[in-house]
């Protein structure tokens, strides 16, 4: 089905800058799809290091498993992702798929196969065709280029309406470092690990331990506090690497205040992906903010948000543009964290409906229905326990999430 871009999308792809150490390369190979790009190599010089964080679905894919073993290494001198097919749940026909995909990249760019990676995404049990991939390792890497990231964005869409990316400068020690990134994801998305797939990229030098350090944490903060539909993917993939070109100095401790502004800006673009990925729900209408204080901790805090924005008849009425916060408060109940229920208090739009356990008295809906109708909906709660918080994000529920899930495979 022809999908319609979403209403929530940005207005343009990000001006995205060159990377030193960088190259990327993309082609229709015809994996499913016909007459558009669906695969992406990403090569990376020599000294690159890496981290990541993976799905931790118990069907995971055959390319999570390579990813989880190679990140081990702590070096990446390639990437390599297709769209159209997950090369999920293939048995040894998708071990033996990725093994030949990491030993033919490895060969074309004269490098050790553990700094390999791989990522699938789309069909879930359907063999992958990998000889349509490294038939054309050898082209790609003739075509390598440091400035096709929207390129590289859209050859790993499947029911994404748009590409989605990020870039940012900052410094170190006073050196210009800059991180890009790119995301896809549109459909089977909720947090247990990492979620959907995101490559992102930085000039900055980091020590391996210290790059996983800060995807791991990162993770939580952007791609770990964002559902769509409550369903965790097979081959969720978020890889950071780090070229180290910008020269700065390397620094063993998160916590160093030289690496606070980096951090900072690391984390700014990972929310930014995130929230694109929440934008680009499938069928989505509404953005929905969901900020749980009050929490017995900062992660039962994000647990009560994503039972709230997990919840069907939250989200889909949202999409009716009801402000029914009993169904708010329903998700709250059902979440298992702690919450005091005559101290509960819930605000959509910045207008506080409940408190203390029960409706406010004189009560003035109007403001709250207007702000149902816009597209930006935001929802607050404080469940009366602690000073544990957390935000999440989500979409709003409709019928066009039916239309494009009822006809994905044909």
């Amino acid at each position: 089905m022809e999908l319609q871009k979403s209403p929530l999308a940005p207005s343009s792809f990000p001006e995205m800058p060159e990377i030193d150490g960088v190259k990327l390369s993309t082609k229709a190979c015809g994996v499913k799809y016909e007459g558009r790009t669906d695969v992406l190599l990403m090569s990376f010089d020599k000294g690159t290091t890496i981290g990541g964080v993976l799905t931790r679905s118990l069907t995971c894919s055959a390319p999570v498993e390579c990813c989880r073993d190679h990140l081990k290494s702590g070096e990446a001198r390639a990437i390599v992702v297709n769209s159209g097919n997950a090369n999920a749940f293939t048995g040894r026909l998708g071990t033996a798929s990725v093994a030949r995909t990491v030993e033919a990249t490895a060969r074309e760019l004269k490098c050790p196969e553990n700094a390999v990676f791989v990522a699938s995404t789309g069909v879930i049990g359907e063999p992958l065709p990998d000889e349509k991939i490294t038939s054309a390792l050898g082209d790609m890497k003739t075509d390598l280029c440091s400035n096709n990231w929207q390129g590289a964005a859209e050859a790993i869409m499947t029911t994404d309406t748009f590409a989605k990316g990020a870039t940012i400068k900052t410094q170190i020690d006073g050196k210009v470092v800059t991180i890009n990134g790119i995301a896809k994801g549109s459909g089977m998305i909720a947090p247990d690990m990492a979620t959907m797939l995101s490559f992102v990229a930085t000039d900055a030098a980091l020590s391996p331990a210290m790059v996983q350090n800060l995807i791991s944490s990162g993770a939580d903060l952007s791609f770990n506090s964002i559902t769509v539909d409550s369903d965790t993917s097979t081959s969720d993939t978020v890889l950071l690497c780090a070229t180290g070109k910008a020269g700065n100095t390397l620094y063993n401790d998160i916590n160093a205040p030289e690496l606070a502004d980096f951090i900072q800006a690391l984390n700014k673009a990972l929310k930014n992906l995130a929230h694109q990925v929440v934008r680009d729900g499938e069928g989505a209408s509404k953005f929905i903010s969901i900020a749980v204080t009050g929490a017995e901790t900062d992660q039962a805090a994000r647990r009560v948000g994503l039972a709230i924005a997990n919840s069907p008849l939250v989200k889909t009425a949202v999409a009716g543009e009801d402000a029914n916060w009993g169904r708010v408060v329903m998700a709250v109940g059902k979440s298992g964290e702690r919450a005091d229920r005559d101290k509960l208090s819930v605000a959509m739009g910045g207008v506080t409906i409940a408190k203390d356990g029960q409706r406010v008295e004189g009560f003035d809906e109007e403001p709250v229905a207007k702000h149902m109708k816009g597209q930006e909906i935001s929802i607050a709660v404080d469940v009366g326990i602690a000073d544990g918080q957390a935000t999440v994000w989500t979409c709003d529920l409709t019928h066009g999430y039916i239309e494009i899930n009822a006809d994905y495979r044909s």
